[in-house]
């Protein structure tokens, strides 16, 4: 997945990430509550790997990948909901930091950078599993899909959390793994760089998102900030 430009150093004072598919690999448990509600319905179970990519979209991206459902139908509603419930049931059983995650927030911590966490997942969901896997009392700044009136890629959350830091949203660099990722920082003027190592969707290539690099490894992303400590 390489092909982004020589690193060079982002003016970047913190860093913000993604949840799903950037920090963390959920897949495991979206793709249970899935099954779930396939089996209430007398359905076999799909496999991780067939909804994956679908992750970082949520309910809509599951419920579209694993039960063949789009929110214009009637039964969406209905299905979201049981989705949600069977997720806030059991969304910390797989899920895990992916390899990499840990040493980097480390490095950032040990350099003195702030990070912080946007996600479109809503704060009922994001804080058990940030918790859970040691993130919420490590972070500086958590911002979910309903911390503002939008989620992205409307550029607020981004916006709310460069506020919250006290930093101009071009000294905050952002770092996700959907198009929908790079849209918001693009409209929030943050410097974006996307975690190839992540669902990435199924929509435009990687390599179109306008990203200002690919990141293959979580450790990359220092090359970008390479001295850079507040």
């Amino acid at each position: 997945m390489s092909g982004a430009a020589a690193p060079r150093t982002l003016d970047a004072h913190a860093v913000l990430f993604d949840l799903d598919g950037t920090l963390a690999d959920s897949a495991g448990d979206l793709t249970g509550a899935v099954n779930r509600v396939r089996h209430e319905r007398g359905l076999p179970p799909v496999a991780v790997e067939l909804v994956r990519k679908h992750a970082s979209a949520g309910a809509r991206g599951m419920l579209g990948a694993g039960m063949g459902v789009t929110p214009d139908d009637p039964e969406y509603p209905r299905l979201r909901d049981s989705f949600l419930a069977h997720y806030a049931n059991g969304l910390a059983e797989t899920t895990r930091l992916f390899d990499g995650v840990d040493a980097l927030l480390a490095m950032l911590d040990a350099r003195a950078i702030r990070w912080g966490i946007v996600t479109n997942k809503a704060m009922r969901f994001t804080r058990p599993v940030t918790e859970a896997l040691g993130l919420a009392a490590r972070t500086v700044v958590i911002v979910g899909g309903d911390t503002t009136p939008h989620a992205k890629p409307h550029p607020e959350p981004l916006l709310h959390a460069a506020r919250a830091l006290g930093l101009a949203p071009g000294s905050v660099a952002y770092v996700g793994d959907d198009l929908r990722d790079a849209q918001a920082a693009r409209a929030a003027g943050m410097p974006m760089l996307a975690a190839t190592w992540g669902y990435l969707g199924l929509g435009e290539p990687v390599h179109d998102w306008g990203a200002d690099a690919l990141l293959d490894a979580p450790s990359q992303l220092l090359e970008w900030l390479r001295g850079r400590a507040r």
